[in-house]
This record gives C-alpha cells, sequence and structure tokens, in this order.
C-alpha cells in the first residue's frame, strides 16, 4: 500500500486529490496544508517526513499569483524553487518519490503546435521563471521523481476562472475577456485522477504534460461556461484581442499529451467534457 504525503492540502487540487482518492482504495493519502508542511520551513518539512514516512510526496503546493510574482520575486524564488530544492534533497535523502506539479508557463508561447516534454523551456515571467527553477532543481538532486505540467486549472474547489465568470454573471456584470492566448482549460479532477494514476501504474519517472483535451482562448473557455449553465443570452460577454496584465503570459501554451495517455492506457477527456462534471459539481 502506498502511504502519500500530499502538500498544499487546502488549495483546489489538494481538494481534488482528497475527493479523487477514494477511487485508489491501494494508496493511503494523508494531506497537509502550508500550517503543517510549508515548503519554507525546511525542517518542519524535515520533522513530518520522519514522523510520517510516505513512500511517495505529491506536491501542490506553490506561489501561484503570477501578476504579483512581478513585484515579489524573493517570495516566488522562496516558495517555487528554494522551497521545493528543499523538499527534493528531503525527499532524495530518505528515498522518497516526489511528484511535482509544474505548469505551462516554462514555456514562451511561440510555438504553432502543441508542446512536447523535451521542448526548450524560456518562460516570459518570474512565475514561470521561479517554477521552471524548481523542476531544475527536482531533476537534479531526486533520481526518484515525476515532474507533471499542467495548465489554465480549474475546478470545483478555491478560487479560478470558472468560479469567478460564475459570479460575475450572476452580479449582471458585463465581460470583456481575451482572445489573445489559447490554451487547454484543465479540470483539477482530471488532473487528480491522472497523477493518482502514474503512481498506481508505477509509471517510468520523469516529466509528463497533462491537459485535457482540445484548445480554446479565455473568450471560448467564458463562452462555454455560460452555454452550459444555460446563461449565455443573458450574460453582456464581449472579446478582445488586446487585455494588459501585468506579467506576460504566453500567448500559446497548449501542452501534447500523448506520452501521459500512452503510459495511463486511457483517454482524455475533452475539456468541455471535463467543464460539465465540474459545473454539475458546483
Amino acid at each position: 500500500m502506498k502511504n502519500i504525503l500530499v502538500t498544499g492540502a487546502s488549495g483546489q487540487l489538494g481538494q481534488s486529490l482528497r475527493q479523487r482518492c477514494l477511487a485508489f482504495p491501494e494508496m493511503t493519502l494523508q494531506f497537509y496544508t502550508r500550517q503543517d508542511f510549508d515548503l519554507e520551513q525546511p525542517d518542519q518539512m524535515s520533522r513530518v517526513l520522519d514522523e510520517q514516512n510516505p513512500s511517495v510526496v505529491l506536491n501542490t503546493a506553490a506561489y501561484t499569483a503570477v501578476d504579483t510574482a512581478e513585484n515579489e520575486p524573493d517570495r516566488a524564488f522562496a516558495i517555487n524553487t528554494l522551497g521545493v530544492r528543499n523538499l527534493a534533497e528531503l525527499c532524495a535523502a530518505r528515498d522518497i518519490t516526489l511528484l511535482h506539479v509544474s505548469t505551462d508557463y516554462v514555456f514562451n508561447g511561440k510555438a504553432n503546435q502543441p508542446y512536447l516534454e523535451a521542448h526548450p523551456t524560456a518562460p516570459l515571467g518570474i512565475y514561470g521563471q521561479s517554477k521552471l527553477q524548481g523542476e531544475q532543481a527536482v531533476e537534479e538532486i531526486n533520481p526518484a521523481h515525476y515532474i507533471v505540467r499542467t495548465s489554465w486549472l480549474y475546478g470545483p474547489y478555491g478560487h479560478n476562472f470558472l468560479k469567478t465568470m460564475l459570479k460575475l454573471a450572476d452580479q449582471g456584470k458585463s465581460l470583456t475577456i481575451t482572445t489573445e492566448q489559447t490554451g487547454s482549460p484543465t479540470s483539477t479532477l482530471d488532473l487528480a485522477d491522472a497523477l493518482l494514476g502514474l503512481l498506481e501504474k508505477q509509471a517510468p519517472y520523469g516529466t509528463y504534460h497533462f491537459s485535457n483535451r482540445g484548445q480554446t482562448t479565455w473568450y471560448g473557455f467564458a463562452k462555454e461556461i455560460f452555454k452550459q449553465t444555460h446563461q449565455l443570452e443573458g450574460v453582456k460577454l464581449a472579446e478582445t484581442a488586446e487585455y494588459p496584465t501585468f506579467a506576460k503570459r504566453p500567448k500559446y501554451s497548449v501542452l501534447d499529451t500523448n506520452k501521459i495517455e500512452q503510459t495511463l492506457q486511457q483517454p482524455i477527456r475533452s475539456w468541455q467534457e471535463a467543464l460539465a462534471e465540474v459545473i454539475h459539481q458546483i
């Protein structure tokens, strides 16, 4: 039986793992919030790892405020790079497998076809740089590792684009959504299934990409949300090619998911189908 320690338990992915782990009865998952397992507190992490002796650490904890990171680089690197480096060292010293969740923001968005795992990285902002350096630390320090990059996460828990759209629609707000970025909305529920699936199958170590199938813009994502919630007629929705943000974002960040799909031997759902399940849960 696998004993898995999950970090970032109060985040949207951590909470989705708590829900989805019921379908993996051969695994025992222990959930730790930042209060109990803080990436900035190596002594605390060391103590917990010694007490719990997990076979796997599944790290969903991260600094994810993309725009704020531009003004708080020290904070972003302290968590996403140094914190992850410390975690990788602690796991390596105890022969613990580390499954680390990363991001499409490690790429610069200049591609015109889905990014393979081996595609050269070139992050545009502090958030992407801090996450990339965290990846590099995991690769360098702990051979027993998985890195899973994902994109445009949303789900039934926490704060995300889907929940923001539904809230603004309820308030009758006029919405102008960008078409400038293209990516793949990804359900935290489906990502949770994939992460646990890698561990269940004892897949080969290395880097994987996971997102739901298909691609769209943020405007297209919003339109589909309102279509599925039967609000499209009543919502004032407009699109714009220009939408200024403080941090640069990749214009195209669709991930090639063939590797993880072949590894898990299970087809990945379209983003529209995954969205329907999350909306139903909400």
